[in-house]
């Protein structure tokens, strides 16, 4: 059987190593597509892949009905809206993500992006700290329970609201569950945001919760940049000078919103939060382990598409 890593943005040479030694061990074929130009080159490359391997790369209808072989596609990271789940499920095609392998990575840029929106994006001027501050996390999952564990050791107070996840879990963590989203951002100096982008959430955030923040309240978003309403969010920081807005998901009005806020505002140039060297191996081991997995034994733990 062939595995097709298919990454426009490749893995570490370390990663790569790992995820070749995995899939070796088993007995099966690995194929790598690394810094593809072209979505051809895509389509030829699955022609005859029994699995793929990707990381942010598309893989949609089309991707779906050139791959006749395929089984299934692991993306090695959380977020898995770059893959078309209902055409892979008509296609009879598992989808998987690595949850957990980033998590870390993640939560330790949100702390890095809230340090600097306190201290004034380093600008020479006098700022706050977090110790004391009170810490709304918007999903308890994987990153948001790292979130917690480092926010914890900093001293600040930490609150979370997820419809999904039972209070019991929290509490149990040390972390106070609220019970609306209106009220977790009511009630917090800092809101990290970690909901996925579905067409429940998307352009959910806007002018109205945003301005339920706080004076001088930060909020980070490290999860994906269609949950903001970006309207809502311009409007929002032209009512609160006080208000401050990070994200590791560049808004498609960045140019603008830092035009106008200035050092209110900083986004990353790219997606940043599982470029670590850590996350990058851990992530393509894992997705290399869970094709092996499928492929040998069937077992699907972390399909997404059931």
């Amino acid at each position: 059987m062939k595995v097709l890593v298919a990454t426009e943005k490749p893995f570490a040479a370390v990663a790569v190593d790992g995820i070749r030694k995995v899939i070796a061990e088993s007995g099966y074929e690995l194929q790598l597509l690394e810094k593809y130009s072209s979505k051809a080159d895509l389509l030829g490359a699955v022609a005859d892949a029994d699995a793929v391997i990707i990381r942010s790369d598309v893989i949609d209808a089309e991707v779906l009905d050139a791959a006749k072989r395929l089984r299934i596609v692991v993306r090695a990271g959380a977020g898995y809206d770059n893959v078309d789940l209902a055409a892979a499920t008509a296609h009879g095609v598992v989808v998987e993500n690595t949850p957990g392998q980033n998590s870390n990575a993640v939560a330790e840029l949100v702390f890095g992006m809230a340090v600097m929106a306190v201290r004034n994006m380093y600008n020479g001027t006098s700022g706050t700290e977090m110790k004391g501050k009170r810490l709304g996390l918007q999903a308890y999952g994987q990153v948001g329970r790292n979130v917690a564990r480092i926010a914890k050791g900093v001293g600040m107070e930490v609150s979370a609201y997820d419809p999904y996840c039972p209070d019991d879990v929290m509490v149990a963590d040390g972390i106070k569950p609220v019970h609306s989203v209106e009220e977790l951002y009511a009630g917090n100096d800092f809101v990290s945001i970690h909901i996925p982008a579905t067409p429940e959430t998307k352009k959910s955030i806007g002018f109205d919760l945003i301005t339920k923040m706080p004076k001088g309240g930060v909020l980070i978003n490290t999860a994906r940049k269609e949950v903001i309403d970006e309207e809502g969010l311009d409007k929002a920081l032209e009512a609160r000078a006080d208000l401050k807005y990070v994200a590791d998901v560049k808004p498609d009005s960045a140019e603008e919103l830092k035009a106008r806020f200035g050092d209110r505002v900083f986004f990353t140039p790219k997606k940043m939060g599982a470029q670590t060297a850590e996350a990058n191996i851990n992530a393509g081991i894992a997705a290399a382990r869970q094709v092996v997995d499928y492929l040998r034994d069937g077992i699907n733990k972390y399909q997404v598409n059931k």
